[in-house]
Protein backbone atom coordinates (compact mmCIF):
# COMPACT_ATOMS: atom_id res chain seq x y z
CA UNK A 1 0.00 0.00 0.00
CA UNK A 2 0.79 3.77 -0.64
CA UNK A 3 -0.98 5.65 1.94
CA UNK A 4 0.73 8.87 0.91
CA UNK A 5 -0.92 8.62 -2.32
CA UNK A 6 -4.70 9.13 -0.75
CA UNK A 7 -3.52 12.88 -0.26
CA UNK A 8 -3.38 13.61 -4.16
CA UNK A 9 -6.50 12.86 -5.14
CA UNK A 10 -7.39 16.27 -5.14
CA UNK A 11 -5.41 16.37 -8.39
CA UNK A 12 -7.64 14.67 -10.29
CA UNK A 13 -9.73 17.63 -10.91
CA UNK A 14 -6.93 20.04 -11.69
CA UNK A 15 -5.66 17.99 -14.34
CA UNK A 16 -9.07 16.76 -15.79
CA UNK A 17 -8.26 13.05 -15.86
CA UNK A 18 -10.18 10.49 -17.31
CA UNK A 19 -10.52 7.17 -16.11
CA UNK A 20 -12.67 4.87 -18.43
CA UNK A 21 -13.55 1.38 -19.23
CA UNK A 22 -13.50 0.22 -22.45
CA UNK A 23 -15.59 -2.95 -23.77
CA UNK A 24 -14.01 -5.99 -25.42
CA UNK A 25 -13.18 -6.00 -28.76
CA UNK A 26 -15.75 -9.03 -28.99
CA UNK A 27 -17.62 -11.41 -26.86
CA UNK A 28 -14.84 -14.16 -27.71
CA UNK A 29 -12.21 -11.82 -26.69
CA UNK A 30 -13.20 -11.15 -23.02
CA UNK A 31 -11.24 -12.22 -20.06
CA UNK A 32 -13.27 -14.56 -17.74
CA UNK A 33 -14.09 -13.45 -14.58
CA UNK A 34 -11.74 -12.15 -11.98
CA UNK A 35 -11.92 -15.42 -9.48
CA UNK A 36 -8.89 -16.99 -11.80
CA UNK A 37 -6.28 -18.50 -9.63
CA UNK A 38 -3.45 -16.57 -9.16
CA UNK A 39 0.39 -18.16 -8.56
CA UNK A 40 3.15 -17.08 -7.09
CA UNK A 41 5.97 -19.41 -6.60
CA UNK A 42 4.02 -22.64 -4.70
CA UNK A 43 1.15 -20.31 -3.35
CA UNK A 44 -2.25 -19.80 -4.80
CA UNK A 45 -4.66 -17.55 -4.26
CA UNK A 46 -8.26 -16.44 -6.14
CA UNK A 47 -7.96 -13.22 -7.90
CA UNK A 48 -11.50 -11.80 -6.98
CA UNK A 49 -13.71 -8.58 -8.03
CA UNK A 50 -12.94 -6.89 -4.68
CA UNK A 51 -9.07 -7.18 -5.80
CA UNK A 52 -9.48 -5.81 -9.28
CA UNK A 53 -11.70 -2.42 -7.18
CA UNK A 54 -8.53 -2.49 -4.92
CA UNK A 55 -6.02 -2.51 -7.98
CA UNK A 56 -8.15 0.15 -9.61
CA UNK A 57 -8.74 2.42 -6.78
CA UNK A 58 -4.48 2.24 -6.44
CA UNK A 59 -3.58 2.62 -10.36
CA UNK A 60 -5.95 5.61 -10.14
CA UNK A 61 -4.18 7.34 -7.18
CA UNK A 62 -0.68 6.85 -8.37
CA UNK A 63 -1.66 7.68 -11.95
CA UNK A 64 -3.29 11.01 -10.26
CA UNK A 65 0.53 11.75 -8.78
CA UNK A 66 1.86 10.49 -12.03
CA UNK A 67 -0.17 13.13 -14.01
CA UNK A 68 1.09 16.16 -11.89
CA UNK A 69 5.07 15.50 -11.36
CA UNK A 70 4.90 15.28 -15.22
CA UNK A 71 2.82 17.90 -16.01
CA UNK A 72 4.60 20.35 -13.39
CA UNK A 73 7.84 19.11 -14.27
CA UNK A 74 7.50 20.03 -18.11
CA UNK A 75 5.95 23.11 -17.17
CA UNK A 76 9.35 24.36 -15.52
CA UNK A 77 10.89 23.01 -18.90
CA UNK A 78 8.51 25.01 -20.28
CA UNK A 79 6.92 22.36 -22.36
CA UNK A 80 3.18 21.15 -22.19
CA UNK A 81 2.48 18.13 -21.25
CA UNK A 82 -1.05 16.77 -22.14
CA UNK A 83 -1.95 13.87 -19.75
CA UNK A 84 -3.02 10.69 -21.20
CA UNK A 85 -6.52 8.83 -20.27
CA UNK A 86 -6.39 6.02 -18.72
CA UNK A 87 -8.66 3.18 -19.92
CA UNK A 88 -9.03 0.08 -18.51
CA UNK A 89 -10.76 -2.99 -20.07
CA UNK A 90 -10.53 -7.19 -19.87
CA UNK A 91 -9.65 -9.64 -22.40
CA UNK A 92 -8.81 -6.96 -25.62
CA UNK A 93 -9.98 -3.69 -26.56
CA UNK A 94 -10.23 -1.87 -30.29
CA UNK A 95 -8.05 1.47 -29.74
CA UNK A 96 -6.52 3.74 -32.55
CA UNK A 97 -3.93 2.02 -32.70
CA UNK A 98 -5.11 -1.52 -33.23
CA UNK A 99 -5.92 -4.38 -30.71
CA UNK A 100 -4.80 -4.00 -27.04
CA UNK A 101 -4.24 -7.56 -26.36
CA UNK A 102 -5.10 -9.60 -23.36
CA UNK A 103 -2.88 -9.42 -20.35
CA UNK A 104 -1.00 -6.02 -21.03
CA UNK A 105 -0.77 -2.47 -21.20
CA UNK A 106 0.35 0.25 -23.45
CA UNK A 107 0.28 4.15 -24.33
CA UNK A 108 -1.38 4.94 -27.80
CA UNK A 109 -0.44 8.29 -29.35
CA UNK A 110 -2.73 8.31 -31.62
CA UNK A 111 -5.37 9.13 -29.00
CA UNK A 112 -2.91 10.18 -26.41
CA UNK A 113 -4.43 7.02 -23.91
CA UNK A 114 -2.71 4.95 -21.65
CA UNK A 115 -4.80 0.91 -21.59
CA UNK A 116 -4.72 -1.62 -19.67
CA UNK A 117 -6.09 -4.88 -18.68
CA UNK A 118 -7.26 -4.47 -15.53
CA UNK A 119 -7.75 -8.47 -14.31
CA UNK A 120 -3.42 -8.60 -15.68
CA UNK A 121 -2.46 -5.60 -13.29
CA UNK A 122 -4.34 -6.72 -10.44
CA UNK A 123 -3.19 -10.17 -11.04
CA UNK A 124 0.19 -8.76 -11.10
CA UNK A 125 0.18 -6.83 -7.42
CA UNK A 126 -1.78 -10.01 -6.00
CA UNK A 127 1.06 -12.62 -7.14
CA UNK A 128 3.58 -9.79 -5.84
CA UNK A 129 2.10 -9.40 -2.54
CA UNK A 130 1.58 -13.63 -2.34
CA UNK A 131 5.71 -13.73 -3.28
CA UNK A 132 6.68 -10.98 -1.16
CA UNK A 133 4.72 -10.56 2.01
CA UNK A 134 3.54 -6.78 0.96
CA UNK A 135 0.54 -5.32 -0.39
CA UNK A 136 2.14 -5.79 -3.99
CA UNK A 137 0.56 -2.63 -5.05
CA UNK A 138 3.68 -1.09 -6.38
CA UNK A 139 4.28 -4.45 -9.34
CA UNK A 140 0.48 -2.79 -10.45
CA UNK A 141 1.32 0.77 -10.41
CA UNK A 142 5.18 0.31 -12.14
CA UNK A 143 3.07 -1.18 -15.37
CA UNK A 144 1.46 2.32 -15.68
CA UNK A 145 4.28 4.49 -14.63
CA UNK A 146 6.07 2.69 -17.31
CA UNK A 147 3.60 3.50 -20.16
CA UNK A 148 3.32 7.29 -18.69
CA UNK A 149 6.93 6.92 -19.41
CA UNK A 150 6.22 6.19 -22.86
CA UNK A 151 4.22 9.14 -23.45
CA UNK A 152 6.42 11.40 -22.03
CA UNK A 153 9.66 10.62 -24.30
CA UNK A 154 7.10 10.46 -26.64
CA UNK A 155 5.04 13.74 -26.64
CA UNK A 156 9.08 15.44 -26.31
CA UNK A 157 10.31 13.30 -29.30
CA UNK A 158 12.74 11.69 -27.21
CA UNK A 159 11.69 8.67 -28.80
CA UNK A 160 13.99 6.27 -30.34
CA UNK A 161 14.33 3.92 -33.56
CA UNK A 162 14.86 1.11 -31.56
CA UNK A 163 12.25 -0.85 -29.55
CA UNK A 164 14.61 -1.89 -27.01
CA UNK A 165 15.97 2.05 -26.36
CA UNK A 166 11.88 3.46 -26.04
CA UNK A 167 11.49 0.40 -23.41
CA UNK A 168 15.03 0.80 -21.46
CA UNK A 169 13.97 4.77 -21.08
CA UNK A 170 10.17 3.86 -20.10
CA UNK A 171 11.39 1.57 -17.27
CA UNK A 172 13.92 4.27 -16.15
CA UNK A 173 11.34 6.87 -16.25
CA UNK A 174 9.10 4.62 -13.90
CA UNK A 175 11.95 4.58 -11.56
CA UNK A 176 12.25 8.15 -11.56
CA UNK A 177 8.52 8.39 -10.32
CA UNK A 178 9.58 5.95 -7.67
CA UNK A 179 11.91 8.54 -6.49
CA UNK A 180 9.38 11.34 -6.39
CA UNK A 181 7.19 9.03 -4.33
CA UNK A 182 10.21 8.71 -1.70
CA UNK A 183 10.41 11.94 -1.67
CA UNK A 184 6.84 13.00 -1.06
CA UNK A 185 6.90 10.09 1.43
CA UNK A 186 4.35 8.10 -0.34
CA UNK A 187 6.78 4.93 -0.94
CA UNK A 188 7.12 2.25 1.08
CA UNK A 189 9.24 -0.07 2.03
CA UNK A 190 8.72 -2.81 -0.01
CA UNK A 191 7.47 -1.20 -3.31
CA UNK A 192 10.59 -0.91 -5.38
CA UNK A 193 10.87 -4.98 -4.86
CA UNK A 194 7.03 -5.34 -6.23
CA UNK A 195 8.13 -3.18 -8.83
CA UNK A 196 11.22 -5.09 -9.89
CA UNK A 197 8.79 -8.10 -9.26
CA UNK A 198 6.21 -6.88 -11.86
CA UNK A 199 8.84 -5.80 -14.00
CA UNK A 200 10.83 -9.52 -13.97
CA UNK A 201 7.00 -11.01 -14.94
CA UNK A 202 7.12 -8.86 -18.10
CA UNK A 203 10.71 -9.25 -19.32
CA UNK A 204 12.52 -10.54 -21.85
CA UNK A 205 14.16 -14.63 -21.08
CA UNK A 206 17.37 -14.71 -20.16
CA UNK A 207 19.56 -15.69 -23.14
CA UNK A 208 20.58 -19.19 -22.83
CA UNK A 209 24.62 -19.32 -23.48
CA UNK A 210 26.25 -22.37 -25.65
CA UNK A 211 29.96 -22.34 -24.80
CA UNK A 212 31.02 -20.91 -27.99
CA UNK A 213 32.31 -17.45 -28.23
CA UNK A 214 31.00 -16.60 -31.41
CA UNK A 215 27.53 -18.11 -31.33
CA UNK A 216 27.44 -16.54 -27.58
CA UNK A 217 28.53 -13.03 -28.77
CA UNK A 218 25.71 -13.49 -31.48
CA UNK A 219 22.69 -14.54 -28.48
CA UNK A 220 24.55 -11.87 -26.49
CA UNK A 221 24.26 -8.64 -29.12
CA UNK A 222 20.73 -9.77 -30.10
CA UNK A 223 19.68 -10.34 -26.65
CA UNK A 224 20.80 -7.18 -25.90
CA UNK A 225 18.29 -5.16 -28.24
CA UNK A 226 14.94 -7.52 -27.52
CA UNK A 227 12.08 -5.76 -26.71
CA UNK A 228 11.66 -5.15 -23.60
CA UNK A 229 15.02 -6.59 -21.86
CA UNK A 230 15.67 -9.37 -19.56
CA UNK A 231 14.89 -9.18 -15.85
CA UNK A 232 18.31 -7.69 -14.98
CA UNK A 233 18.19 -5.00 -17.61
CA UNK A 234 14.99 -4.30 -16.65
CA UNK A 235 15.91 -3.65 -12.83
CA UNK A 236 18.81 -1.71 -13.91
CA UNK A 237 16.90 1.07 -16.02
CA UNK A 238 14.44 1.35 -13.49
CA UNK A 239 17.05 1.70 -10.62
CA UNK A 240 18.94 4.36 -13.14
CA UNK A 241 15.92 6.76 -12.46
CA UNK A 242 15.28 5.34 -9.23
CA UNK A 243 18.81 6.79 -8.08
CA UNK A 244 19.71 9.11 -10.66
CA UNK A 245 16.15 11.06 -11.33
CA UNK A 246 14.27 11.81 -14.38
CA UNK A 247 17.50 13.73 -15.81
CA UNK A 248 19.43 9.64 -15.61
CA UNK A 249 17.04 9.26 -18.32
CA UNK A 250 17.16 11.91 -20.71
CA UNK A 251 19.37 15.17 -19.96
CA UNK A 252 16.61 17.37 -21.26
CA UNK A 253 14.67 15.73 -18.12
CA UNK A 254 17.03 17.02 -15.77
CA UNK A 255 14.50 19.43 -14.03
CA UNK A 256 11.59 17.24 -13.56
CA UNK A 257 11.75 15.79 -9.83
Amino acid sequence: MMPGLSSIRAWVGAFSLTVSVVLPASAALAAPAANDSTTAGSRTAELTERDVAASNEKIGMAYSDLAAMWANGLARMHERFAVPRLLRYRGAARSACGIMQPNNAAYCPNENAIYYDEVFVAAQAKAAALELGTDGDMAGIGVIAHEMGHAVAIQLGLDATRPYDNEAAADCLAGAFARHADRNGSLEKGDVNEAFFGMAAAADPTPELTGDRRIDRVILRRAAVMAHGTKDQRMQNFRKGLEGGAGACFEELGSVN
